[in-house]
């Protein structure tokens, strides 16, 4: 089982010493395992790490380390070391390796005080010579001494005596201790020890006398005292060995702390590898994305550019043809001109009979433009005619509102005459003359107010009719109007127009697409506008879609266009305001002009002032254009 330390959020550097003690639990149950196969260890809270098998010892320093760490690692992480340091030291001690005991070399007590570094002291030596070299020489006793493995040896003389004194010092580990054992040793087996040298009954003569040097001879008067107490000190052995393990523990833990640094600074050049090896991915991801782009645009423009060649060449064939057939007018213009000029005389009659039937032509025409002149006027005439049929409809129709509310008030006197008749018809008994008398009057005035009531609904009937029919006849000359201009109105700059009510506005859908789509064609952007705004214009004619509501406007009921529908919603989140209100602007128009049949209706427009103009406006128009044609010169 393993365990991660990001399954919850982390904690805090205060509660690292309490939450140690839920990974160390795991740790003693067996939950988490830290012994491998082969006797080998592992760490459980570094899953995924290249370094799975530790050694004890090397377990044990990965865990102090990452128990202390550095100010970057999570807390959590942190205690999950510690308490596994913790289970090292104390369930798992057993199986640590046995570090290798030091041992003090024989002849040496472990508190016995000796000069460190290593030093050997040599007395008696003579100022002679051996087989011709000088015995009391350095590279002489270097030699003599060479099996002993002597680092240095420093000679001390005094110029009136035969004898000189050295010291000799080895290297200051345990393999010099024990070459400094074995010279004192050597010395010792051949009785020229310190014990020897300090007899009296010892023959000293010629022959050296040597030991290794402790307290007695660090305090000892003279040179060889004073050179030990400048370069050396007294300790025992059991120093010695203390010393080198608080070394190297102390070496220990900054390499683990170096260690740390090191896995860290690995750890952070794995992310920012990582981190820039994703955005190289992307980069090249974007690259090869606009390599394609870039290819598919310039294979777009090479075809487009191929195309444009073949329709300049096969305009250029086309213009060669024209201009050969030029030519060749030309020619037989120029071959017929010096034919004609063979016949000029008979050219000037045809000339000035051309010019005769000219003059006739043109005043045909202008009798038919003066003709057409009147009769423009007589359009307006009738025009001026039907509007004050119209005025006087109107007065009628205000007329006839009155008559109405006369009327209104007679049936109301009527039902009052009634009423009363009805009541007098209950004291008819009493044998009143003179209520006989009032009802009499009451009845007569009853009979006259029907016959002037039935005289009043004859007439209304008859205006009606009348402003009926002077009302087909002015919506018939308005379509018979629109019919005839359908082709005079279109390609003029006019202030009027025929507008198709309910009919969507292409220019609109046109803009739209080439601002949406400016890589592709302008035509190709145009014919994806038709086919949008075909595509709408039947919605628009489908009965089963009516997206108008009624809503009331300063007490008064209108019909706009219901926003919330869900078509138009989308038409207006994919397509943008620009088309949405053209759509809306049509669907108004048709819904006004023809709700029930859903299909566009011609209409005579004002374009200047943006409304529906009335037949005086386009007929006074028509009547200003009508020009008289120019004579023709003969």
């Amino acid at each position: 089982m393993d365990f991660s330390s990001g399954e919850e959020s982390d904690i805090s550097d205060s509660e690292i010493y309490e939450y140690k003690e839920k990974p160390y639990a795991l740790l003693k149950s067996g939950k988490l395992r830290v012994k491998g196969p082969n006797d080998s260890f592992r760490c459980p809270f570094c899953v995924g790490k290249k370094k799975q098998d530790y050694k004890y010892k090397d377990l044990l320093q990965h865990a102090n380390g990452a128990g202390k760490g550095s100010s970057n690692r999570r807390a959590k992480k942190k205690a999950c070391h510690i308490a596994l340091a913790q289970y090292l030291e104390n369930d798992l001690v057993d199986e640590a390796e046995q570090p290798a005991q030091v041992e003090v070399p024989p002849h040496s007590s472990e508190n016995e005080l000796l000069c460190n570094p290593w030093t050997g002291i040599v007395v008696n030596i003579v100022k002679g010579f051996d087989m011709g070299r000088a015995i009391f020489s350095e590279e002489y006793m270097m030699d003599k001494f060479s099996k002993y493995k002597p680092k240095e040896i420093v000679l001390f003389c005094d110029g009136e005596k035969l004898n000189g004194e050295a010291i000799v010092k080895f290297n200051n580990n345990w393999v010099g201790f024990t070459n400094a054992m074995e010279f004192e040793k050597s010395f010792q087996t051949d009785h020229r020890s310190k014990k020897d040298w300090a007899s009296e009954e010892a023959h000293k003569g010629s022959q050296m006398f040597g030991w290794l040097a402790r307290a007695d001879d660090y305090e000892l008067a003279g040179v060889i005292g004073d050179y030990l107490r400048k370069t050396a000190e007294l300790k025992t052995t059991s120093d010695v060995l203390r010393e080198g393990e608080c070394d190297k523990k102390n070496r220990i833990q900054i390499l683990t702390y170096e260690l740390d640094k090191r896995t860290e600074n690995l750890d952070h050049l794995q992310i920012e590898y990582n981190e820039k090896s994703m955005s190289l991915d992307r980069l090249l991801e974007d690259y090869s994305k606009l390599h394609n782009e870039f290819s598919e645009e310039t294979r777009r423009m090479q075809q487009i550019s191929q195309e444009n060649i073949t329709k300049v060449i096969a305009e250029q064939e086309l213009l060669n043809l024209e201009l050969e057939a030029k030519r060749k007018q030309l020619d037989s213009w120029s071959r017929e001109l010096n034919r004609r000029e063979i016949l000029t005389e008979s050219d000037r009659e045809k000339l000035d009979e051309d010019r005769n039937k000219s003059n006739v032509r043109n005043s045909s025409l202008q009798l038919a433009s003066m003709e057409q002149k009147r009769a423009g006027e007589n359009i307006l005439r009738l025009l001026e005619k039907h509007q004050r049929e119209i005025e006087a409809a109107q007065t009628e129709t205000l007329r006839l509102e009155r008559e109405l509310d006369e009327k209104i008030r007679l049936e109301m006197e009527i039902q009052e005459l009634k009423r009363k008749l009805q009541v007098m018809k209950h004291l008819e008994s009493e044998d009143d003359d003179a209520l006989h008398s009032r009802m009499k009057e009451m009845q007569d005035e009853l009979e006259d107010k029907e016959e002037q009531r039935n005289h009043m609904e004859t007439l209304n009937q008859t205006l009606l009719s009348k402003e009926r029919q002077s009302n087909d006849e002015l919506q018939d000359a308005r379509k018979k109007l629109i019919e005839g201009l359908k082709e005079n109105l279109s390609g003029t700059r006019t202030n009027f127009r025929i507008k198709k009510m309910g009919e969507l506005d292409e220019r609109v859908f046109k803009q739209e697409c080439r601002e949406r789509f400016p890589r592709i064609p302008p035509y190709e952007a145009d014919v994806k506008a038709l086919e949008l705004c075909s595509l709408w214009q039947d919605k628009m004619t489908d009965p089963s879609w009516y997206p108008i509501k009624i809503v009331k406007v300063e007490g008064n009921e209108k019909e706009i266009v219901d926003q919330d529908d869900e078509m138009l919603r989308n038409l207006k989140e994919e397509w943008g305001n620009e088309i949405h209100g053209a759509v809306c602007k049509a669907l108004l128009e048709m819904n006004e002009y023809n709700p029930s049949g859903r299909y566009v209706v011609p209409e005579l427009w004002n374009t200047k002032e943006d409304r529906r103009a009335t037949l005086k406006e386009v007929i006074s128009y028509i009547i200003k254009n009508v020009k008289t044609p120019k004579h023709r010169r003969g």
